[in-house]
């Protein structure tokens, strides 16, 4: 893997939610353990997808569109997950573009070929299979909770954009207090798994949603990543909030090298 980045230190890192160590006993266990889930709940990962109509694959097209992606275009999709962002993508750069995707879970990288067709490499944020200074886009949907170290993965971001090149991250995030708060955990702590069991009657799957309320319960605040993003070097962040996701979109400096 071609990357420049030297180990974070200790001090610098910027952990995306407090530990859950409940689930993997362990911090040194959480990537296995989450790539394990994902591997086993994979056939089962478009479930709420599909009980909401589709209505989440349409709203990260018309973001990607807001954020100025647009024929032509390189991109680079990050956990990649069952390509909902790439294939949205794939359609807007069109014909004269192309989408990259990678993902560090073997299954979830075949429910996605089942859709995408353009090419895919396992690994991981922080640590990108790619020269420096190749996409005009980097994206990540619903995913930027489960990387290690967020200054890292950010830093990665930055390496592999061309100068001018854009970050689009969509993630959830729960309104720190009152109705919307109560209603968000309602929907993502008890409705949403539930409805996935029922569904699928697959413990993994619903053990899966179960782990995504408590990183969403416990992920970092926008004002943290926002304030990341700036320290490895991208400038103009900004965010939009349509609970419960929030839009991230940034710019490395055309000045870049």
């Amino acid at each position: 893997m071609s990357s420049s980045l030297q180990p974070t230190p200790d001090d610098d890192r910027v952990a995306p939610h407090a530990p859950l160590d409940h689930y993997y006993e362990r911090e040194s266990n959480r990537h296995a353990y989450v790539v394990d889930l994902f591997n086993k709940s994979a056939p089962h990962y478009d479930t709420i997808e599909k009980i909401f109509f589709n209505i989440g694959l349409w709203y990260r097209r018309f973001s990607l569109r807001r954020a100025g992606l647009a024929p032509g275009m390189r991109v680079l999709d990050v956990a990649m997950g069952t390509a909902a962002v790439a294939r949205n993508a794939a359609q807007l750069v069109g014909p004269t573009g192309r989408v990259f995707g990678v993902d560090p879970s073997p299954g979830m990288i075949r429910q996605a070929q089942k859709v995408f067709h353009g090419p895919i490499t396992r690994g991981v944020a922080g640590e990108l299979p790619f020269a420096s200074n190749q996409f005009d886009f980097v994206t990540m949907g619903i995913a930027l909770r489960h990387v290690a170290d967020l200054s890292r993965a950010f830093g990665e971001y930055y390496r592999v954009l061309k100068p001018g090149g854009t970050l689009w991250i969509l993630e959830a995030h729960v309104p720190p207090r009152g109705i919307g708060h109560e209603f968000t955990k309602l929907m993502w702590a008890k409705v949403i798994p539930g409805m996935t069991y029922l569904f699928t009657r697959n413990s993994d799957a619903k053990l899966l949603m179960d782990y995504y309320w408590d990183t969403i319960d416990q992920a970092a605040s926008p004002e943290t990543l926002m304030a990341t993003m700036q320290r490895v070097g991208f400038e103009k962040p900004r965010y939009r909030m349509a609970h419960p996701v929030c839009e991230y979109v940034a710019k490395k400096p055309l000045s870049a090298s």
